[in-house]
């Protein structure tokens, strides 16, 4: 199958989460309180360019009518349409896309109306946020709505040059040293996203002021978020919007755009890497929509819980958000690039900034990240993701739990939980989970069978510790040291809202059996269960931990089958 109708198919699998029903009560809430967010343009744009594209045309009568509102309404409210406006521009290119698989489904007398009111937009009025100067702190909102305006003069609906290199030059402030966008909090997503709508410009023939200086940060963030995507092909953790399935969808958009300029500078090899990258992504999503009910975020709690969710993430927002980003991804797909060997197929470290404080290390099938210094209403210190490739990603740790997290639990109290070292203190662990502790990096290295990174460590009552982690095709292997007795954290996979995992623990073993799979953990000290639960985005874990005298070290396997 082409890329390019594996980016459909799945548009469509995400508009099926939506039954007609939903649309329609939607539809009805947003006349009667107006328009006051993206997710309803969102999803009348993703069903308009379905239809072009020859599907869910039982849609066309309520679609024409939720157009006909959007390009009524955008114009004259404040509304989120910063995010808008490049939504609607998007559909109504595709339906007048010479190859369009629906030739006049809507009449070109019908598009014309819409342009019109599109034309009518006057920035200042239309937008929320936006750069009054060049020094302005408008974050990536003064970057979606030069994406908005871009597209509309590109398609001459308007010639707003002037405002959109007014909005760029206010961008320019936020990229760090590897070309990665620091929003507030540099939340892992809201790197992503921007370098997204970066992209988009230049892959629609932005040539301004700001064109070398945007293309050089995504040469180099680009190379670097290779390596960051996991082995099951998920984009990395951290902060606010984490753990949403359109996620991978912003890898998707940053991958093709690479492997076009791989591409077209004859780098066939780095090209098609990207595109396996793309694969990887496309793999993930695909997975996680073919289960029922459809939801947005990965974990199986019921949509109306919001479990793992912010208060602004939810369903009718960010189910959708998933379509957009991947028809953004197929607009840039070329389908001629091969896919190649992949940065998976041989060990490998990085890491980023100090601005974003991320480790990152793969081999043998396993890949590892450390946050040294989390947020802590998010996150976790220490090491928040061990994923396998082939197994489930939440059945050792793919993000920390936390203990008062700014999304919604279910659990009456969460304790922090992340894969970290400590020590005993007065007959009781003390964990280096948070920014109380601090995170030395070491020692970063890879050979051609494995991966490590090695980290000094003082904990709040200055206790030093040593931790090295070392992955390769047999797991992940911990070793601690410190004067004294010396311990280390192991989360245990509980339950994903719908399934509960098995749990058995001796004193030299814990395993974790979920969907046919089984993570173990194995020490040569002594493991102990401290009774607490933690929450994270993806479920409940029991909180564990090993601990030995001076030394001690924890072995992790996963693998297909029952615990051994």
């Amino acid at each position: 199958m082409k890329d390019k109708t594996k980016y459909i198919d799945l548009m469509e699998r995400t508009l099926e989460a939506y039954s007609y029903e939903h649309i329609e009560a939607y539809f009805k809430t947003v006349q009667e309180e107006g328009l006051t967010e993206h997710g309803f343009p969102r999803l009348t744009a993703d069903i308009g360019i379905l239809l072009s594209h020859g599907r869910k045309q039982e849609l066309l009568p309520i679609f024409l009518q939720m157009m006909d509102f959007c390009c009524e309404n955008i114009p004259r409210v404040k509304a989120a349409n910063d995010f808008s406006v490049k939504e609607i521009v998007f559909c109504i290119m595709a339906l007048e896309d010479p190859d369009c698989k629906n030739p006049g489904i809507v009449s070109q007398e019908r598009i014309q109306s819409w342009k019109c009111q599109l034309e009518s937009i006057e920035p200042h009025s239309c937008y929320n946020k936006y750069a009054l100067a060049p020094e302005d702190v408008v974050h990536n909102w003064g970057l979606f709505t030069a994406v908005s305006e871009y597209m509309r003069t590109l398609t001459g609906l308007a010639d707003t040059t002037e405002f959109i290199e007014l909005q760029l030059a206010s961008q320019m402030h936020w990229m760090d040293e590897n070309g990665m966008y620091r929003d507030p909090g540099n939340p892992m997503v809201y790197d992503l996203v921007p370098r997204g709508l970066f992209s988009v410009l230049l892959h629609f023939g932005y040539q301004g002021k700001y064109y070398d200086e945007i293309d050089r940060h995504l040469r180099k963030a680009g190379l670097l978020t290779l390596k960051m995507q996991s082995v099951i092909g998920e984009a990395p953790y951290g902060g606010r919007s984490n753990q949403f399935l359109h996620n991978e969808s912003q890898l998707a958009i940053i991958f093709e755009f690479e492997a076009r300029r791989y591409a077209r500078e004859g780098d066939h090899q780095l090209a098609g890497q990207f595109k396996a990258a793309v694969h990887k992504a496309l793999d993930c999503i695909d997975l996680w929509l073919s289960r029922r009910p459809i939801s947005h975020v990965k974990n199986r709690f019921p949509l109306e819980s919001m479990y793992g969710c912010e208060e602004y993430a939810y369903f009718d927002k960010y189910m959708i958000t998933l379509a957009s980003f991947l028809y953004v991804a197929y607009l840039i797909c070329d389908d001629e690039i091969a896919e190649t060997e992949t940065v998976w197929q041989a060990p490998y470290t990085c890491c980023t900034s100090e601005d974003f404080h991320k480790v990152f290390l793969q081999a043998g099938g396993f890949f590892l990240e450390f946050d040294t210094k989390a947020k802590m209403n998010y996150d976790a210190c220490g090491l928040g993701r061990v994923h396998k490739e082939g197994a489930p990603s939440a059945i050792c740790l793919s993000v920390p739990c936390c203990a008062n997290p700014r999304y919604v639990l279910d659990l009456e109290e969460s304790v922090n939980i992340s894969l970290c070292p400590g020590c005993i203190s007065n007959g009781e662990p003390i964990f280096a989970e948070d920014t109380e502790s601090c995170y030395e990096l070491t020692s970063l290295e890879h050979s051609d069978t494995n991966a490590c990174a090695a980290f000094a460590v003082i904990l709040p009552n200055s206790q030093k510790i040593t931790a090295v982690y070392t992955a390769d095709a047999s797991g992940v292997t911990i070793n601690v040291t410190c004067e004294g007795e010396v311990v280390h954290m192991l989360p245990a996979f509980a339950y994903d809202g719908e399934t509960a995992s098995v749990i058995k623990a001796d004193k030299k073993h814990l395993t974790v059996t979920y969907q046919g799979f089984c993570c173990r953990y194995t020490t040569d000290g002594e493991i102990v269960d401290t009774g607490k639960m933690g929450g994270s985005r993806n479920g409940h874990y029991r909180k564990f931990y090993a601990k030995g005298n001076n030394n001690l070290s924890v072995k992790i396997e996963i693998y297909k089958g029952v615990q051994i």
